[in-house]
C-alpha cells in the first residue's frame, strides 16, 4: 500500500498544490511530508473495497459497487458516495 500523505487526511485543508492547513494543529503543511498522528483516513475511491486499480494506468481504475464498472479516479473523494465501504487498513 501507499505511504499516506497529507491530501489523504480529513483534517488537511488545501490552499493550493504543494501546501494546506491542518485543521487540528491550524499549522501550515506540505502536502508529501509525513502525517501526524491525528491522521484520519479520508473516503477517496482508492480507499474503497469496491475500487479495482487499472493494471495498466496509475490513478485510475473501476468503481465495482455499480454493475456497468464505471471508471473512477483513485484520488475522488467518496465522502458523499451511498456505495462507500472503507478498506481494512493494512
Amino acid at each position: 500500500m501507499e505511504a499516506t500523505k497529507h491530501s489523504d487526511c480529513r483534517n488537511y485543508c488545501p490552499v493550493d498544490v504543494a501546501k494546506g492547513l491542518c485543521r487540528m494543529s491550524g499549522g501550515k503543511v506540505i502536502i508529501d511530508t509525513p502525517t501526524c498522528p491525528k491522521f484520519q483516513r479520508l473516503p477517496k475511491c482508492k480507499n474503497c473495497e469496491h475500487f479495482t486499480p487499472s493494471p495498466t494506468e496509475q490513478y485510475v481504475g473501476t468503481c465495482n459497487a455499480d454493475k456497468s464498472k464505471p471508471w473512477a479516479p483513485s484520488e475522488l473523494i467518496a465522502v458523499t458516495c451511498e456505495n462507500y465501504k472503507p478498506k481494512a487498513a493494512s
